[in-house]
């Protein structure tokens, strides 16, 4: 009996024994980091800050993958379809996570229940951008000429649904503004319109922006954040401006579809969150308009969860509702 009872737990440690080793292994191939928006926007800056440096970490490279469309539903829903053995990762978003839940009635995915939380890469704030042309020099002078001409005045956004399109929603809501949107499929697009001058104005994320308003071929009207930001000292908050209390911040971390095993979930947090509190890292993604925000799986969990009753908010009291 003794003898019997050793090798039946001997089998039935096994399957144990070889996921194990297999969590040990991983990665044995490409990992591919899947972004559900065109390269250019802040989701896919950061991102391939965050493939670049766990390639350097792991012996296989992570690949990003550009997913585009639906308001990122498309390919946040390729990333909760994908095998959950650690070889597919996925940049949820302000948008894809925090505001589509609310706003896509036809969703493909569960933002609570079919994503494994990893961690948030970074926050930052939004900034109303405009064609140097335009009339209004800041937030004030826009919000102005918007309750002077109510239902002409437009505003450009990466795409419906996105943090960039509920900000202007939440602003106009909070000031009874009546703003014409016109939706872009990507920040990339939008801006080159508004460069161009078919557009006058637009929601950004400060990522995305920030080039351009450097190099003078846009210009800022206001951020989006708690406080100005140490990239555009000069640049007044909405809040300070126009509405007290006004906060909106886009932001992008990592996940995994769930059922991802949790030693792969572990390693990716801790390789990622290491990568993140780097002096050097970190220096850069504030040079390019966006603040580290580490932590744990559970952190990153409740955030998006409190992200979604945020939105869920702001969508009701717009009446803000999309096919979807």
């Amino acid at each position: 009996m003794t003898t019997r009872r050793l090798l039946l737990g001997a089998a039935l440690a096994l399957p144990a024994l070889h996921a194990t080793r297999a969590q040990e292994a991983w990665p044995e191939r490409p990992v591919r980091m899947i972004v559900p928006f065109p390269p250019g926007q802040a989701a896919d800056i950061f991102a391939r800050v965050m493939a670049d440096e766990l390639s350097k970490r792991w012996p296989q490279r992570v690949v990003v993958e550009n997913r585009a469309g639906g308001a990122g539903a498309i390919g946040m829903d390729a990333v909760a379809r994908a095998p959950a053995d650690g070889y597919t990762l996925g940049i949820g978003t302000s948008g894809t996570l925090g505001v589509n839940p609310s706003v896509m009635a036809r969703l493909p995915y569960d933002a609570e229940k079919d994503f494994a939380a990893i961690t948030n890469i970074f926050t930052l704030p939004l900034v109303f951008v405009a064609h140097p042309s335009f009339e209004a020099n800041d937030i004030a002078g826009f919000v102005a000429l918007a309750k002077a001409q109510p239902g002409r005045v437009q505003y450009a956004s990466a795409g419906p649904g996105t943090a960039q399109h509920m900000t202007a929603e939440m602003l106009a809501h909070r000031l009874g503004l009546q703003m014409q949107h016109v939706p872009y499929r990507g920040s990339g697009p939008a801006m080159a319109d508004l460069i161009a001058g078919n557009v006058k104005v637009m929601v950004d994320s400060l990522a995305s922006a920030l080039p351009n308003i450097q190099g003078g071929r846009v210009k800022p009207l206001a951020v989006t954040g708690r406080a100005r930001t140490p990239q555009l000292p000069d640049v007044p908050t909405v809040a300070e401006s126009v509405s007290p209390g006004f906060e909106a911040l886009g932001w992008s971390g990592i996940v995994a579809p769930a059922g991802t095993p949790a030693g792969v979930i572990r390693k990716v947090n801790a390789d990622a969150v290491a990568i993140l509190r780097d002096r050097d890292v970190a220096a850069r993604m504030v040079q390019l308009g966006g603040f580290p925000d580490p932590g744990t799986p559970e952190e990153y969990g409740r955030f998006i969860a409190a992200e979604i009753a945020k939105w869920r908010e702001v969508a009701r009291a717009a009446n803000v509702r999309l096919d979807g």
